[in-house]
């Protein structure tokens, strides 16, 4: 099953922001229950223990967070350890950005609106910069110079939280989707998000073609990858 290049819904522009928030309510409950959260911390887990930050407060930022619902995942688990966190989520679309604000008024978090690539945080890095089933969206190619982005803007590493294109995940999200979702995007787009899903190898050559020693792709649960680098 080669990568689809077909375009998701939800990257259009014309989508009514209320399919777009029913969309992401729908995604928060997959991310929960299907582990895709758990594999996020394990990201974040996994770059802090490759790294000394005993007592320090540690800067955490997303690219292409919608409606911000794996940062607050990670505030959760942070406060838990006690361990102090800046929380910074990067969306273009301004509605996503809006959505987020109203679950939160904490301090400990910044909102962007703007494309990824038009962020630097060259003066003050975050600690800790990543995504989740945000790479999917993208070509291979355009794929690199993210890699290279994430890299260049944080102080401790980067990791990346995406699908495994694989023919159960296909047909298992295809038959859940159908039965229990309210969502004509999510019904149409997580079938093909896992289309647009990768393999092992892909990653490893794509953070190859981008120069960046990676420091392992693992297979997670419920069919997704989760790949770190520290710098």
């Amino acid at each position: 099953m080669p990568r689809s290049t077909q375009t998701e819904l939800l990257d259009n522009d014309d989508i009514p922001f209320e399919d777009i928030k029913q969309n992401m309510k729908e995604l928060d409950f997959i991310n929960r229950w299907l582990g895709g959260h758990s594999i996020t911390i394990s990201g974040v887990k996994k770059i802090l223990s490759a790294t000394k930050t005993a007592g320090k407060s540690i800067g955490i930022c997303e690219a292409g967070c919608g409606g911000g619902d794996n940062l607050l995942a990670i505030d959760k688990w942070c406060t838990k350890n006690n361990i102090a966190v800046h929380l910074t989520g990067i969306d273009k679309k301004q509605e996503c950005i809006d959505f987020a604000k109203e679950k939160t008024t904490a301090t400990k978090y910044t909102w962007i609106v703007s494309d990824y690539k038009e962020v630097n945080f060259s003066h003050q890095k975050p600690e800790i910069v990543f995504s989740s089933l945000f790479c999917h969206h993208f070509s291979d190619n355009a794929l690199v110079p993210m890699m290279r982005w994430m890299n260049d803007n944080c102080s401790m590493g980067f990791f990346v939280n995406d699908l495994h294109r694989h023919f159960l995940a296909y047909y298992s999200i295809k038959w859940l989707t159908e039965l229990f979702s309210n969502s004509y995007l999510v019904k149409n787009d997580a079938p093909l998000s896992v289309q647009r899903g990768f393999k092992r190898k892909e990653w490893e050559t794509i953070m190859q073609q981008a120069g960046i020693k990676c420091n392992s792709v693992e297979w997670k649960w419920a069919f997704r990858w989760l790949i770190t680098a520290t710098s």
